[in-house]
């Protein structure tokens, strides 16, 4: 009979056992060590490394996108402080070719003034891509005055002069040409000849006769004889002298003043200059 009243009442003897189990429980506490709270630090032992993984992960994550926006900010500034760089150094060349320019412009005007002659400054836009002829192409023709058989100078001396136009451009036989010539005399000595171009590049003093004192480092200047050319213009210094050359007259060699390869700007004598007496009898 007591076992079937046990079984009959299983459910209710069991929920009462269970009932004051937790009733003591709450009124005593869980202490350290205890059995109940052994599961707990189990938990806990288990979550904590996983929980500061967590939290190093979450820092790095976050220490990362700052590094990234720290990155790009630096990479714009860098960017921003190139084309200030940029603009600075083109700033200073642009005002370093203006400086040029104006320094070319006063020569040229210095140049005019001396000549006390009518004068017009052109722009070298180009040169003679051909190699048969030595010439240079002037961003001025007809429409700013010029025509053909006008002298071409520069600061250094003589260039050439214009055999060809249009309305907005001119081109020029330089003193080197085989084609050019133009009348000349030695400053010092006051012998007389003609300055002409080889063919294979040089500049020359021909018709110089073998009696004349011509000596190398003496400087040719223009005679204003050809009608052409002002007189007095430098043209040259004499590199070379050869007394044994067949003929009347002396090879004379004669180094350009004037570098036409670095020719930016020129001057055109626009009136021709007055017939003056030879200077060999002066």
């Amino acid at each position: 009979m007591r076992g079937s009243f046990l079984w009959r009442n299983r459910v209710l003897l069991t929920s009462g056992a269970l009932l004051i189990l937790s009733l003591h429980l709450i009124s005593t506490g869980v202490r350290p060590g205890d059995l109940a709270a052994r599961p707990e630090s189990a938990f806990l032992e288990i979550v904590s490394p996983i929980d500061a993984a967590f939290t190093r992960l979450s820092d790095g994550a976050s220490s990362i996108v700052t590094d990234y926006l720290d990155l790009l900010h630096v990479r714009e500034e860098n960017a921003r402080l190139r084309n200030e760089l940029a603009r600075v150094k083109s700033d200073r060349a642009r005002l370093a070719e203006l400086e040029v320019e104006n320094r070319h412009l006063g020569e040229m005007l210095e140049l005019k003034d001396v000549l006390g002659a009518n004068a017009v400054a052109a722009n070298v836009i180009g040169s003679d891509a051909t190699g048969l002829s030595r010439t240079l192409i002037l961003a001025s023709g007809s429409s700013d005055g010029l025509r053909p058989g006008m002298a071409v100078l520069a600061n250094q001396g003589v260039v050439g002069k214009i055999i060809a136009i249009s309305p907005h451009a001119s081109r020029v036989l330089l003193i080197d040409d085989h084609n050019s010539a133009l009348d000349g005399f030695d400053q010092r000595s006051r012998a007389r000849g003609i300055v002409a171009g080889l063919v294979d590049d040089g500049l020359i003093l021909k018709y110089a006769d073998r009696s004349q004192d011509i000596r190398i480092g003496d400087t040719i200047v223009t005679s204003g004889l050809d009608g052409i050319f002002p007189r007095g213009l430098l043209v040259g210094t004499i590199i070379g002298v050869h007394r044994g050359a067949p003929g009347l007259f002396l090879g004379v060699r004669i180094e350009p003043a004037v570098d036409f390869r670095q020719l930016e700007q020129v001057l055109i004598v626009t009136q021709p200059p007055p017939h003056l007496d030879d200077p060999g009898k002066s």
